[in-house]
């Protein structure tokens, strides 16, 4: 659809968690829908698709002049490539998806080698969140599109659009859930859960009770974000293709209310009676309460209110009664299929109960509960999904055009196995580099590393050919775009030669980068060979990997590339970088989870950053790791407040686990 305007209107990208859902997007009139597989998916809990089940989807997204785009966006390990490979192969002959978005950059790589034909889409996962990497993106690289932070404001988001090349697009958030962490940086689920959030396994710890200050509360548990009205100023700026809407965890019922109200306000937005009922749909679209987060500078609303549930679902009332006569009497008419969930997920009364019966506003609905839980009196019911008789039969009617699932068997996309390990390549001299925000004590086996800030860059930079280690950020934002370029200029013309980025994207600050010593840092999270040679072509000479790869990954990598290597033994690593800050007392804050784990919190620039305490400590396996071939060893430092206490804890969470 074209906008009245000489900028073509936005679409509206709907999430497709399973079939039902998707259809249920296309009912509600989306442009284009993204789903995702059962391997390599940022959201595993969703239900996703086969191969085989996307092909009549495909086709009827075709019919429709409807978009399909596959979300192929978790890290790829190393023996998982021959797998990607094959799926890609599979969807370019027989799905033919009109995108791919990824995270991994190995997908750019053998997207273009088997030859995929529709466009490349970076997920927010990627980190993309400052103006300059645009550069970084050229040509050949075959980026078409680039999913902005959630975490921009609408002026930010206009300095992106600004200097996005025409021949690219941007994708904003609209809807749907936050994380406390900033996306593709966040390791929390696999420090504290053992499952890789970069890999579409998180467990959410974020979501959980934790006492700080001697109050027990969900400190990082966020709204939706909800820009509903505000979406208006969106619509003007050149270079914004799509308004996304997350979800694919969701029923139809939530795709189908978000779907029509948002575009209700792209089409009809200058119309009250419109606008009106559009929010009437996104409030009842049964998903957590909303905020518009930071979007607008002058008047931010926090995303994180502890005095308010924050949990999805429309709050229906309270269990009333005891034993066998627990009971609802709903604030809200059900019908025959409603789906409740009583209490929290991590509460004790926590059940999901599908209503078999319509029920009216204020009637009696029986609620069996679990024994043994004691008395369940007040616990918060909530509607956490429905599907109404009219919706019901718009899903209906497209099932029955859909064509048949073919009958050729499913390309095999799970399991272990894999790439064999190949031989370890010869060790090569090894060297430490200890890296801090003050220059470190170090010794004559020990080189020093510092994060880049304005104090250490006017009290180390000027010495000329120092050999100090000059980390990036893992996180910058366009404010602080110019700042970082002045200052990386500064030490560029002061003689220094060592750099380490921490999101590919910031090669660009490095206009002849085969000039430097040029690493990319473990917040890139380069899990695969095919990835390192990525980050090669950009011009980095090594690559710091990422942290979350067990001791068969380790092999398997380092025996695959001729890359230089190196990986974090030691240290203090966070398990996410925010750019909120939760309703306690300045940073430092300490929080106690319900299994007494402790975590920390520093602000460093605008972010802060949340630890737990306990380090990441494989520094025993550095003979191991000198035998695979790995060259640079870094310890991260930190320091400590004085009322957190280290934890004598193993570290290896990114040695012995296969994070799923």
């Amino acid at each position: 659809m074209q906008s009245t305007d000489s900028n073509p209107a936005p679409l509206i990208l709907a999430p497709g968690g399973n079939r039902r859902s998707f259809l249920a997007a296309v009912a509600a009139g989306a442009d284009a829908v993204y789903c995702g597989l059962k391997s390599f998916s940022a959201r595993m809990e969703a239900k996703n698709f086969t191969i085989e089940n996307l092909v009549p989807i495909a086709e009827l997204a075709r019919e429709n002049d409807i978009g399909l785009y596959l979300a192929l966006n978790s890290l790829v390990r190393p023996a998982e490539l021959s797998q990607v490979a094959a799926c890609l192969e599979a969807l370019k002959r027989r799905v033919k998806p009109d995108a791919l978005i990824i995270q991994d950059l190995a997908l750019v790589s053998l997207a273009r080698k088997i030859g995929f034909e529709g466009e490349i889409h970076l997920s927010t996962l990627s980190n993309f969140c400052f103006p300059q990497g645009f550069r970084a993106l050229e040509d050949e690289f075959g980026v078409r599109r680039v999913v902005l932070p959630r975490e921009l404001t609408i002026d930010e988001i206009k300095a992106m659009a600004a200097v996005c090349p025409e021949n690219m697009g941007l994708e904003v958030f609209v809807h749907g859930a936050l994380c406390f962490g900033v996306s593709g940086r966040c390791y929390w689920s696999s420090y504290l859960g053992g499952k890789s959030g970069l890999r579409g396994r998180c467990v959410q710890p974020c979501r959980r009770i934790y006492e700080s200050g001697g109050r027990r509360e969900r400190f990082f548990s966020c709204k939706d974000l909800s820009l509903d009205v505000l979406v208006k100023v969106l619509k003007p700026i050149s270079g914004i293709r799509a308004w996304k809407i997350e979800g694919r965890k969701k029923g139809p019922h939530y795709v189908f209310y978000t779907v029509k109200a948002y575009r209700m306000m792209r089409d009809h937005g200058h119309d009250p009676a419109a606008r009106r009922e559009a929010a009437a749909l996104l409030e009842r679209s049964l998903g957590r309460p909303g905020t518009h987060y930071n979007f607008l500078p002058q008047r931010p609303q926090p995303p994180v209110d502890i005095d308010k549930q924050a949990c999805s679902g429309l709050f229906i009332g309270r269990i009333k009664g005891a034993g066998h006569n627990t009971s609802v009497n709903p604030r809200e008419s059900l019908i025959s299929g409603d789906v409740l969930r009583i209490g929290d997920e991590d509460g004790p009364f926590h059940g999901i109960v599908r209503v078999g019966r319509s029920v009216p506003r204020q009637g009696r609905l029986n609620v069996k509960l679990r024994k043994g839980t004691g008395s369940p009196k007040g616990t918060p019911v909530f509607l956490t999904d429905r599907c109404e008789p009219e919706l019901d039969r718009l899903i209906s009617d497209l099932e029955d055009r859909l064509p048949a699932d073919p009958v050729p068997p499913e390309v095999k996309l799970n399991g272990g196995g894999g790439d064999p390990l190949l031989t370890p390549r010869p060790a090569k001299k090894a060297f430490r580099v200890s890296v801090a925000r003050t220059l470190p004590d170090t010794d004559d086996q020990m080189q020093a590393g510092l994060w880049i800030s304005e104090s250490n860059v006017q009290s180390f930079g000027e010495k000329r050919n120092s050999g100090l280690w000059w980390w990036l950020p893992p996180v910058l934002w366009p404010e602080q775009e110019d700042r970082f370029a002045g200052l990386i200029e500064s030490l560029i013309q002061s003689g220094n030669q060592r750099f380490v980025v921490n999101i590919p994207w910031q090669t660009a600050f490095f206009s002849e980068p085969g000039r430097y010593t040029l690493w990319a840092g473990p917040f890139c999270n380069i899990s695969n060979p095919e990835a390192a040679l990525v980050m090669q072509d950009m011009g980095v000479k090594g690559v710091i990997v990422g942290p979350e790869l067990c001791r068969e990954d380790l092999s398997a990598l380092a025996s695959s590339v001729d890359v230089p290597l190196g990986i974090v033994v030691q240290g203090w690593w966070p398990l996410c970088i925010s750019r909120r800050r939760p309703e306690t007392e300045e940073p430092p804050a300490i929080y106690e989870s319900p299994k007494k784990e402790i975590a920390w919190n520093v602000q460093h620039e605008s972010d802060l950053w949340l630890y737990p305490n306990w380090k990441i400590d494989i520094e025993d396996k550095i003979p191991e790791l000198k035998r695979l071939g790995f060259e640079m060893m870094v310890y991260l430092s930190e320091s400590l407040p004085e009322s957190v206490i280290p934890k004598a804890r193993p570290g290896r969470w990114n040695w012995d686990l296969t994070l799923l």
